[in-house]
């Protein structure tokens, strides 16, 4: 029997890297329980200042109703009692950490679990924010070969950007890795890859559950089970999570790519794929312009990133109270 934990677990990493496999492969856990993308923690976050001093009852109050009455956010797929969570936070600590981490538990509590997660693949550029509410977070990283990764979020219909962004995407996402892998620890962060955890999902999900403190579950291994049952059917691009885990997607880069877009691939990306044991294909390096514009592109995003950060620290500077979770029990909060 492994130590039982109840620190949050944050799965992070490029999208269409697998996150929602691996969120489904641990919602199947006994012990834990992660939903399908929220939507609603960053945005509360940054408009923290927004709410005032949640020591005012009427202050969590609207907090409370933010979170769960917002058409963006996605609360309503929690399958929660809107009423008896806003009663909940406000009768919680007076912190965002709190307010949101009673949303989660409350989530877990529906299926008798006593830890909970969640799931963003953007959450890979805000893993200080999330140790700020919850500094006692686990992070799982899911790395997929980054042109694999690529190729998949060219076909998605939700995706409008072009193959400069969808690179930059996944060698930011290695990026921050990397700076985590060195910051924070083994146990705060753990990688894996997807190549691995499709292959062999018991022997990875073994070694998963030992980095989280639980003991492993064979149920995890059939997510499908529990995909056919929360995965919404419009989402087509997550069917095959309904199926049994298979490696039959691995390396199908090589058709979905054109050969331009494998050259800019593997020239800008080469050092991190091979580092990561992914097998270049030899493609010629591309043009100068393809290049330039990949530059141009890279900078962008970087630019925009340090943006936020400043915005973000500007906004600490203004808080009208502490942002960590002072939760101390899975239990619900008295009233």
């Amino acid at each position: 029997m492994a130590f039982q934990s109840d620190r949050p677990i944050f799965v992070i990493g490029c999208p269409r890297s697998g996150t929602t496999l691996l969120q489904l492969m641990l919602h199947s856990h006994q012990r834990i329980a992660i939903p399908a993308e929220t939507r609603f923690l960053l945005p509360a976050y940054s408009a923290r200042c927004d709410f005032g001093d949640l020591r005012d009852r009427d202050n969590r109050r609207a907090l409370a109703e933010w979170i769960t009455g917002r058409k963006e956010t996605k609360f309503r797929d929690l399958g929660l009692d809107a009423a008896e969570v806003v009663e909940e936070i406000v009768a919680g600590p007076p912190t965002m950490g709190s307010a949101l981490g009673i949303v989660f538990r409350a989530y877990a509590r529906k299926f008798d679990k006593p830890r909970w997660g969640d799931k963003r693949p953007s959450y890979f550029k805000h893993v200080p924010t999330l140790l700020r509410m919850w500094p006692n977070a686990q992070f799982v990283h899911l790395i997929r070969d980054g042109r694999d990764c690529v190729a998949s979020l060219k076909e998605m219909p939700w995706y409008k950007l072009d193959i400069h962004h969808a690179i930059s995407a996944w060698r930011e996402a290695i990026d921050f890795g990397r700076r985590y892998a060195a910051k924070l620890g083994p146990d705060t962060y753990y990688e894996l890859q997807y190549e691995r955890l499709v292959a062999d999902p018991a022997d990875e999900l073994a070694r998963l559950c030992m980095f989280l403190g639980e003991d492993f579950h064979s149920e995890m291994t059939q997510p499908q089970d529990i995909a056919r049952l929360t995965v919404p059917p419009q989402k087509k691009w997550h069917n095959l999570t309904q199926t049994a885990v298979t490696s039959g997607r691995v390396g199908s880069w090589a058709q979905r790519l054109e050969p331009e877009e494998i050259a800019l691939a593997e020239s800008v990306l080469s050092e991190r794929l091979t580092e990561y044991g992914y097998t270049l294909s030899g493609a010629p390096r591309p043009g100068p312009a393809m290049l330039a514009r990949f530059a141009k592109t890279a900078t962008h995003r970087r630019v925009a990133h340090r943006k936020q950060d400043l915005r973000d620290r500007w906004q600490r500077r203004y808080e009208p109270g502490p942002v960590e979770c002072l939760l101390t029990t899975q239990s619900p909060t008295p009233a």
